[in-house]
């Protein structure tokens, strides 16, 4: 399988086996998660953006890639997400270098599959 079908089947099934037990908090904080990114004083494709930087700076790799693809959704081009990429890069230091690598990886294969 892709990195992106191994990502969203795990992601899906895993979500999907936390809600069957979930408490009201842990629903609740699935929901917050969900809205904080919804059109608002900022556009998706921003809150995506800054999500990306983020989750790199973080050094998660499930946030990356999820927002990778939320950020290939939003219409992020080469060029944006080159400069995303510095930014995560300047913020966290050369640590964030194995993430981007992945990162990069991810986006050419999103942006390969787009196509």
């Amino acid at each position: 399988m892709s990195l992106i079908a191994d990502f969203e089947s795990y992601r899906t099934r895993m979500n999907d086996r936390i809600m069957e037990t979930a408490n009201t908090n842990i629903k609740r904080f699935f929901a917050l998660d969900t809205t904080t990114y919804a059109e608002g004083a900022l556009d998706v494709k921003t809150k995506e953006m800054l999500g990306l930087v983020a989750s790199m700076v973080l050094r998660c790799d499930d946030c990356i890639k999820y927002h990778l693809g939320k950020c290939h959704e939003a219409g992020v081009n080469h060029d944006e997400m080159n400069e995303v990429f510095m930014i995560a890069n300047l913020v966290g230091g050369s640590i964030v270098i194995p993430h981007y690598r992945r990162a990069v990886e991810y986006w050419d294969e999103l942006c390969s599959v787009g196509s």
